[in-house]
């Protein structure tokens, strides 16, 4: 049966949605969160969860997050070209939500959230030692975002190559890395959802040959 225009609410987004939250990034979810580290020159830390976040290619393994504004880790990246993603966990949920706190760039969210910064292996920025995946990633691109009018938005799409990868050994399971017992936590919408993948919602799918 064809649904009628009536079953759907329809909205351009230069107009106004007309609900009581903007619906966008609920529908575009849940999305992984790009928890980054990063350090400026002089080797101030930051740490910053990000919400705009995924994987975009296999070889090399590049992934990217967008700073809406323009923030602190993204003044660190263009600087060093370098920065680690860290694996937001349902243990690490409520520390990673202090590490979003605005604050001045002086201000080292490892000690505001009470999390450990370690050393990593290929690049200066640290890892968060108490997340059990972490990247070590160098800048590739970046980029600002325009509309389909070519002006400029105050947004930058940050994409680096992976270049080193640290997995918490008890999550490989005959080799395969098990996603649902590391307990990452995913955002959702509106001002304060977030999801847990589990184990009981998993199914498998084969590609079709």
């Amino acid at each position: 049966m064809m649904s009628s225009n009536d079953d759907f609410h329809y909205y351009e987004p230069a107009k106004g949605h007309g609900l009581p939250h903007d619906p966008f990034n609920a529908m575009v979810g849940p999305r992984p969160i790009g928890w980054i580290s990063s350090q400026d020159e002089n080797s101030v830390l930051n740490l910053a969860p990000y919400s705009f976040f995924n994987a975009f290619n296999y070889t090399p393994p590049i992934v990217g997050f967008a700073s809406i504004g323009a923030k602190d880790s993204l003044h660190n990246i263009r600087k060093t070209r370098e920065f680690g993603w860290n694996l937001a966990t349902r243990p690490l949920a409520e520390r990673m939500n202090q590490s979003c706190a605005m604050v001045p760039p002086e201000v080292n969210e490892f000690e505001l959230a009470g999390l450990t910064p370690v050393a990593s292996k290929q690049i200066a920025a640290p890892r968060v030692a108490e997340s059990p995946v972490s990247f070590e990633c160098r800048l590739t691109q970046l980029i600002q975002l325009e509309g389909v009018d070519g002006v400029p938005v105050q947004t930058w799409l940050v994409l680096g190559e992976v270049v080193g990868v640290h997995i918490a050994r008890h999550l490989l399971k005959n080799g395969i890395y098990d996603t649902a017992a590391a307990q990452p936590i995913l955002r959702g919408g509106g001002p304060a959802d977030y999801f847990e993948i589990s184990s009981d919602n998993m199914f498998r799918m084969f590609r079709p040959r």
